[in-house]
């Protein structure tokens, strides 16, 4: 604590208490009769000492803090409130409380320095951890790229193989199996085009496959239609969508409509509470009017595909025709 006599010259220093001769290392008889400016030195902010004095020509309280400096010449953070004590003719002293807040500043410093510190691991974890994504996910897309090109030249070598084979079951079976492999295909180019190689566009994927089906339709007599949301499913999905949607389609083309018969092929999905619910609906003769395949196992085949997804599926003759209704469980659906 200390106490300026405002009346005198320069308001110098009446009287300090020993804590403030302890903290600034000087002597009774050096401080007293001088102006506190002494402790102040080259790093002593002059706006804030312009504010004192501001503050003590309108004899009015203020609160700073202020570097000073010791007798030794070391520096410290000098926290003070600064009050008028008036009588009965004015202002006659001026009280300053003061107290050391060095300590406060270098941890203060210490805790800046810990968080830059901390800043620029985060930020050089963070770089590490999107190069290592970006490497994973240029991986991903190649193992992509290459499965769609393998599957591709199986697809083709099946084929030229089914049409050097004689027509009959044999035939047929290699081309069905080629026209699968091409559907997964298919799912493996979409995701090696999606930029998030962890996900699969359902919606996108029917438009692709849509395409290549009625590709090889007379339109005026067969066609396949779609109705599918912008389902975002896992990639592991992948593949057993497409040869779902696949099989289903291709078995109703191939079976609905014999003799020649016009009908559409229709593909819908949309998200639900769980999942997401897949029909697959065809006008064409109905489960009871087709005739027995002993060689086919695509029915076989989509039960087994929906129970590897945890799904249910029901048939069912839509009179006319025959639909399918698949309800496939979604993580995170909503």
């Amino acid at each position: 604590m200390v106490i300026t006599d405002a009346r005198a010259p320069d308001n110098p220093v009446a009287w300090a208490n020993d804590a403030f001769l302890a903290a600034t290392g000087y002597g009774a008889d050096e401080i007293v009769g001088r102006n506190c400016r002494m402790l102040q030195g080259p790093a002593t902010d002059r706006a804030t000492v312009e504010r004192i004095r501001g503050a003590i020509r309108s004899a009015e309280p203020i609160s700073v803090e202020l570097l000073n400096y010791r007798k030794d010449g070391t520096a410290f953070w000098n926290a003070m409130t600064i009050t008028p004590v008036r009588d009965a003719e004015g202002v006659a002293f001026f009280y300053a409380a003061q107290a050391d807040m060095t300590h406060v500043h270098q941890l203060e410093l210490i805790m800046r320095g810990t968080n830059d510190h901390l800043e620029r691991l985060v930020d050089a974890r963070t770089q590490d951890l999107s190069a290592a994504l970006e490497q994973k996910t240029a991986l991903l897309h190649e193992v992509d790229h290459r499965v769609k090109n393998n599957l591709q030249v199986i697809s083709s070598l099946m084929l030229l193989k089914a049409r050097r084979t004689p027509e009959g079951e044999a035939r047929d079976a290699l081309q069905s199996m080629a026209e699968r492999i091409g559907a997964l295909s298919t799912a493996h180019r979409m995701l090696y085009s999606e930029g998030d190689c962890t996900h699969f566009n359902l919606g996108e994927f029917a438009a692709e496959f849509l395409a290549d089906m009625n590709a090889g339709l007379d339109p005026d007599r067969r066609r396949v239609e779609a109705d599918v949301e912008p389902i975002a499913v896992a990639a592991a999905m992948a593949a057993p969508l497409a040869l779902l949607i696949h099989e289903l389609t291709a078995n109703a083309l191939q079976h609905a409509f014999p003799d020649e018969r016009e009908g559409r092929v229709s593909i819908a999905a949309r998200r639900t509470e769980s999942g997401m619910h897949l029909t697959i609906r065809d006008d064409g003769i109905g489960l009871a009017a087709a005739p027995p395949n002993p060689a086919g196992f695509g029915r076989n085949l989509v039960e087994m595909v929906v129970r590897q997804m945890r799904g249910t599926i029901a048939w069912s003759d839509a009179e006319p025709g025959t639909t399918v209704e698949i309800d496939i469980p979604i993580r995170g659906a909503s």
